[in-house]
């Protein structure tokens, strides 16, 4: 008998985080993609780390410091998991820059877009070079003595530096003077990147730090500079506020943005050129160990480098230029009326974002709108939605805003726009003590005839028409009554006094979003031991939770197929003998980023459909308010299955499956050698069929009766109409 606790059943949440990262590699590594589409990937793979040190590695060090031991149910110790990660990540970072020096370095260089060293430098180039840098650079720059009377300066998160080897020059050397000394200079981040120099054909560029290493004798009159290398400092940036001390959470959190910079170091990415006793100087300085120092053969900050694509318009070295489709009722005169006519589901970014941004809008405009109650988790600095908030504010209307001023790394644009709508007139909250409020709704409330109805939007993804054109999301508008109702509550008890209301559609964590989840898996599990038919289908950013996991497992047992689409972390080993034969796990990464929540439970007309905020993990369970929604409209539903989940677990070309030990291979083709790249899929599929937003795309036809016995599920058949 297995016991479901054994940790050996699960895979640890970091190294699987960074099999997900290697994923977003491979796509740079994919030669048949253009060159300015895997520069984009190499970026991300180094955005990606960026945050994983400053987030997930600063935390295990501050557990393994401070000796507390926050078990995973893999039960790796916090110093064990930092070794396990250091290990994978110089594996990773040594493929990165490989992928970097080896293959892109040439085939930008054959496309004309040359990034020069500086002995590659024609004379006409070193003319323009020290034009540039006398005219341009020079006077921003601060060189920073390193000795006993100049300790080491504080260098920002992520700023990119120059160390030099700085030795008195023979003429003027005293006979006390130290032999060698050490400067620090900060490579001016506000200016570009990438220099641009005279080239014969195409393009030629020089890096910033480069040319401030040509010329760095200037900055040390009298001494030789012996040695000059780039280093990039990454710190911890979580920011800490106990919220039950906190008189002003707004200023509380202004102030801890402000000693973000003061966090320790958790890494040093270093140039392989550097001397072992620049490195000396730094980790000492820095309190780092040497698996702490990343030494890279290539260009530090490797995401400024996609700026090159700025000057290359050519249309084979970039993908197709992405036109969201308009979904049919966006040509109604009011969306008001489309929407009281029947449910509506959007699907981005294949279909515009447009009708959430013209719902609010005309809200904001509309004689009959009494009040409009929104949640904002993450959104543009320049959001048309904030706009409208206000606009609203100042016709007239009730507006109440929740505006989550913890959102990681988006918490100082949070607070310009709690600002800006306060100043506004807007009613903002931030929110219930402890917890962040994640879940994306907005209610609004219209006069109609002798009484009112309130109009309803949740979505799987932010309130931001940036991230909606390359994030797969979908949007679900509604009136219906129940599910107005528990709206009306939830911003009830987000902004007021209000004890936990007997949800009729919602569930909501963090009260009843896991146990309604658990309780759909047993249903299935209860289903599949009377051997009826019994299935689980899901598409998530994440599965970590362990008491679902478990849930899952049990119901794998139990003779339930289970098909999981999950972009990135998952904990669950799926295909163990005796535990998760049933159970498929695959990943897809290609050109938009995998990001909306769906599950369905049951067979047939029998399925249940939910859209949701949430992944099903501990923090979405219990450490936030999130919101799971059916959807109750027949077609609508149908269209999630197929449209969203069926065209996602039928990928063999971007899709990767998850094998019991915790690595992820390619899917092989159909045996009639048929590939389907879903996203190219669902576009094509929603640009040929008009993408009305009332009906499927496609026509579902039901699912097969799976018999326990089978090894995979058949989640639906596809046909294009």
């Amino acid at each position: 008998m297995v016991d479901p606790s054994d940790r050996h059943l699960f895979i640890n949440r970091e190294l699987s985080w960074l099999e997900f990262n290697d994923r977003v590699l491979a796509e740079a590594r994919n030669a048949t993609l253009p060159i300015h589409e895997r520069l984009k990937f190499l970026s991300i793979v180094a955005s990606n780390l960026d945050e994983f040190f400053m987030v997930r590695v600063a935390g295990l060090k501050q557990q393994a410091s401070g000796g507390v031991a926050e078990l995973p149910a893999d039960g790796m110790l916090p110093q064990e998991q930092l070794t396990a990660i250091a290990a994978r990540t110089h594996q990773m970072v040594t493929e990165q820059y490989r992928v970097w020096t080896r293959e892109l370095v040439p085939l930008l260089s054959a496309n004309s877009l040359h990034l020069l060293a500086r002995d590659e430098l024609t004379a006409e180039q070193k003319s323009a070079a020290r034009q540039a840098f006398q005219s341009q650079v020079f006077p921003a720059l601060t060189p920073l003595a390193v000795d006993p009377g100049h300790p080491f300066p504080h260098l920002r998160n992520k700023s990119l530096n120059l160390a030099m080897v700085v030795r008195r020059s023979e003429r003027r050397r005293k006979r006390d003077a130290t032999e060698t000394s050490m400067a620090v200079v900060q490579v001016p981040s506000v200016l570009p990147r990438l220099v641009s120099l005279p080239a014969s054909s195409g393009h030629a560029f020089l890096l910033l730090e480069e040319l401030i290493s040509m010329h760095a004798s200037e900055l040390f009159p009298g001494f030789a500079v012996e040695q000059s290398c780039a280093f990039r400092v990454t710190r911890n940036w979580d920011i800490d506020v106990d919220e039950e001390e906190s008189i002003d959470l707004l200023a509380s959190i202004q102030q801890e943005l402000r000693r973000r910079d003061r966090g320790a170091a958790v890494r040093l990415e270093l140039d392989d050129s550097a001397s072992p006793f620049i490195e000396s100087v730094l980790t000492g300085a820095l309190k780092l160990t040497p698996t702490d120092v990343y030494r890279v053969r290539g260009p530090l900050q490797v995401s400024d480098l996609t700026a090159v694509s700025e000057v290359d318009q050519r249309p084979e070295n970039r993908v197709e230029p992405f036109v969201p489709v308009q979904p049919s009722f966006m040509k109604d005169d009011s969306i008001f009326a489309a929407i009281s006519q029947r449910d509506l589901l959007v699907h981005h970014p294949y279909e515009s974002f447009d009708p959430v941004v013209r719902l609010l809008e005309e809200a904001a405009d509309d004689p009959n709108v009494l009040a409009i109650k929104q949640t904002l988790y993450r959104t543009t600095g320049d959001s048309p939605i904030g706009r409208s908030l206000v606009r609203a504010s100042e016709n007239g209307k009730q507006v109440a805003v929740l505006v989550e001023l913890k959102a990681r790394l988006d918490e100082a644009n949070n607070i310009a726009w709690a600002r800006r709508m306060e100043d506004n007139g807007v009613h903002v909250v931030y929110g219930l003590m402890g917890l962040k409020t994640h879940c994306k709704v907005t209610l609004i409330v219209r006069r109609e005839g002798n009484g009112i109805r309130r109009y309803v939007h949740l979505g799987t993804g932010n309130y931001n028409p940036a991230t909606a054109r390359v994030y797969t999301d979908v949007s679900l508008f509604t009136v219906r009554t129940e599910i107005a109702d528990d709206v009306t509550a939830l911003f009830n008890l987000l902004t007021g006094y209000s004890t936990q209301p007997n949800w009729k559609r919602l569930a909501v964590a963090p009260n009843t979003l896991q146990s309604k989840v658990l309780e759909l898996i047993e249903r299935e599990t209860a289903r599949a031991r009377k051997g009826e038919p019994a299935r689980v289908l899901a598409k998530m950013n994440a599965l970590v939770d362990p008491v679902t996991i478990r849930a899952l497992y049990a119901a794998s047992q139990a003779g339930v197929e289970i098909d999981l689409l999950i972009r990135g972390i998952c904990c669950l080993r799926p295909g163990v003998p005796g535990v998760s034969e049933r159970i498929r796990v695959y990943s897809v990464v290609d050109r938009f980023l995998e990001h909306a929540r769906v599950f369905a439970f049951g067979t047939g007309a029998a399925t249940d459909v939910f859209i949701s905020s949430a992944d099903w993990m501990p923090r979405n369970f219990h450490r936030r308010v999130e919101v799971m929604a059916p959807v109750e409209d027949p077609a609508l539903k149908l269209r999630l299955l197929d449209e969203v989940i069926s065209i996602g677990l039928k990928d063999n070309v971007k899709a990767r499956q998850l094998q019991p030990d915790g690595t992820y291979l390619p899917r092989p083709l159909a045996l009639d050698g048929q590939t389907i790249r879903s996203q190219t899929a669902t576009l094509d599929l929603v640009r040929r069929q008009g993408a009305t937003a009332s009906e499927p795309v496609l026509r579902h036809v039901a699912a097969p009766v799976v018999d326990k016995t089978e090894p995979r599920a058949t989640p639906g058949t596809i046909t294009a109409a």
